[in-house]
């Protein structure tokens, strides 16, 4: 019987000892307090300025209506932000494990549990493809490497970065907030390429050649085997644009894309609707 005893004496101690453990690792969870130029992944934790997060939030227009994504979410501020003040659904992405339970715990405190959530992952390996909005503050080679992930994205993505820019992809928008840089980017179409030019009735048709360097655009079109420059060429989100003479006549195009066709019209007496096939 004193030995039964004593085994269960031993048992009970060894849960009380496992939950003492326990409690001691969530006070320290719970006390964690992350400091500025610590490391991470690839990067050192920086905390972006109140005035920064929410001219970065403006810039890009958010809505409730958005899906925002913070790449390197850090302490959760732009996610909780973009709750708080526009309504939007956001998720932030921190690789960090303290560091994103940190995130959470101010998602909580913030009241915003229901439109934020936190991951824990890579931003090289989680899918964002699904975001209309896109925040990061990320070191430049960063951005580079994630740019042909972010130019693949639905046309109308919209991107801001705090200090860097994505190298040779000119921003739309450049500002400035108490001294710090920051950017914005629209995701445009892919158009590059020779397209075929019609008309409904069969009376206008051409062959349009686009050269594009992400939102930069121009070109020629070919009307009855004679090639001109495309004059004053546009591209803005999955909407262009672009004028050419015909017959001393100035006219302008202005044009939807989508996947392999577009279709839009030409500024003619007519208001002529055109279509665009992808050769």
């Amino acid at each position: 019987m004193i030995v039964r005893n004593l085994a269960v004496a031993l048992v009970a101690l060894a849960f009380a000892l496992q939950g003492a453990a326990q409690v001691k690792t969530d006070q320290a969870q719970e006390n964690y307090e992350p400091k500025p130029g610590q490391p991470g992944k690839d990067v050192v934790w920086v905390p972006t300025p109140d005035a920064m997060v929410s001219r970065m939030l403006e810039v890009v227009k958010t809505t409730k209506d958005d899906l925002v994504y913070d790449l390197g979410s850090g302490d959760g501020k732009i996610p909780i932000a973009a709750a708080k003040d526009y309504g939007a659904k956001a998720i932030g992405i921190e690789y960090n494990p303290e560091m994103a339970d940190f995130a959470r715990r101010n998602v909580k405190r913030a009241g915003v549990e229901p439109l934020v959530e936190i991951i824990t992952g890579d931003i090289f390996v989680e899918d964002f493809s699904k975001a209309t909005v896109i925040t990061m503050y990320l070191l430049p080679a960063l951005n580079v490497k994630l740019r042909p992930i972010i130019l693949a994205m639905k046309p109308g993505t919209r991107v801001t970065s705090h200090q860097f820019d994505m190298g040779d992809w000119e921003p739309d928008q450049h500002f400035v907030i108490e001294g710090r840089d920051g950017y914005m980017w629209v995701v445009p179409a892919t158009v590059g390429g020779q397209w075929a030019l019609k008309d409904e009735s069969g009376s206008f048709s051409g062959t349009l050649n686009l050269v594009q360097r992400y939102q930069r655009l121009g070109g020629t079109i070919t009307l009855a085997g004679k090639t001109q420059p495309l004059l004053g060429a546009w591209i803005d989100a999955d909407k262009l644009g672009f004028s050419f003479i015909d017959a001393d006549r100035l006219l302008s195009a202005k044009m939807s894309v989508g996947g392999s066709g577009m279709s839009g019209t030409l500024s003619d007496p007519r208001k002529t609707v055109l279509t665009g096939t992808r050769r």
